[in-house]
């Protein structure tokens, strides 16, 4: 399975800093080490051209991040301190996700180890998301002509407000979100089809509410691409989740959402999107698992 990575997708933030920038980076060893993926799988993206920042972004925003004119009020809002490193990360992780789109379309499934940053809006960041990689990479990809319709399943446990707002009058996206009702963030606006479940929401009553989704999504849309944000965060070990799932239980969810997609033979994107398990190494093998069942289902 091909992935996109670049070392660079680490940037400068304080050791202090509750994100754990340094996941992006033990994700690729880990895999690596593991032979779930090659060396020759792991493809290197460029970054993104300004232009197809523009297809989400508004110029004055998307400028404002790679030049480092955020103000104090919009810096706070990204939760991220601004620095040149995370400016070209922030553009090489967009990057990295329209290239898994374009690798999904030739192979049927491939990752970005990076993205899912649902929450940033047309002009601002906002919960550690610069810019919405998924969000361009659809809109990058439906003007090249390369997907009409596209499904954004978004796992994480906390609602896609970014992705949400963005496609909220464009009928060829569908946007799913199944989240901590009572999480960040506190406006929501709608998905296609929400679904906020109760603090302390365990595996089966997880899986269940799952399993009814995905059968209701695919009865009403049927997408050229789907893009799957697999946030470990719904976690009971997560420090901002909220939500009860044990690690088998994130494991079946990984299952889940890559059967029901792959054996509609319609490609699929990885990312990782959030999560805040107790150490790095905790994170790193909870977002390894997405990878892990794709490749025992023979990706």
């Amino acid at each position: 399975m091909r992935v996109s990575y670049s070392p660079a997708y680490v940037a400068d933030i304080p050791d202090h800093h509750v994100f754990p920038m340094k996941k992006f980076s033990g994700l690729c060893h880990y895999l690596l080490s593991q032979g779930i993926i090659k060396e020759k799988e792991v493809m290197e993206p460029s970054m993104v051209d300004m232009a197809n920042l523009f297809t989400t972004h508004t110029q004055r925003y998307a400028h404002a991040v790679w030049t480092g004119e955020l103000d104090r009020k919009e810096e706070r809002k990204m939760g991220l301190p601004w620095s040149r490193s995370l400016a070209i990360r922030s553009r090489l992780a967009v990057q990295g996700t329209i290239n898994a789109g374009l690798m999904a379309l030739q192979d049927g499934i491939a990752g970005n180890l990076a993205g899912g940053t649902h929450h940033s809006m047309p002009d601002m960041g906002e919960g550690f998301c610069v810019y919405n990689d998924v969000a361009v990479a659809i809109k990058v990809l439906q003007q090249s002509m390369w997907v009409n319709k596209v499904l954004v399943i978004d796992c994480d446990v906390h609602q896609g407000n970014g992705t949400a707002y963005i496609f909220r009058d464009d009928p060829r996206v569908y946007t799913f979100s199944i989240h901590g009702e009572k999480n960040y963030p506190f406006k929501k606006p709608p998905s296609d089809y929400d679904i906020g479940l109760p603090d302390g929401t365990t595996d089966q009553a997880y899986h269940k509410t799952l399993i009814d989704a995905m059968d209701r999504i695919f009865e009403e849309f049927n997408p050229d691409l789907v893009y799957y944000l697999g946030g470990i965060d719904p976690l009971e070990m997560d420090h901002f989740g909220r939500l009860s799932l044990s690690l088998k239980g994130l494991r079946e969810r990984e299952r889940i959402v890559i059967e029901n997609v792959t054996q509609r033979n319609i490609p699929l994107v990885l990312l990782l999107s959030g999560g805040y398990a107790p150490t790095v190494k905790d994170t790193v093998k909870a977002h390894a698992l997405m990878y892990e069942v794709a490749k025992e289902m023979g990706f």
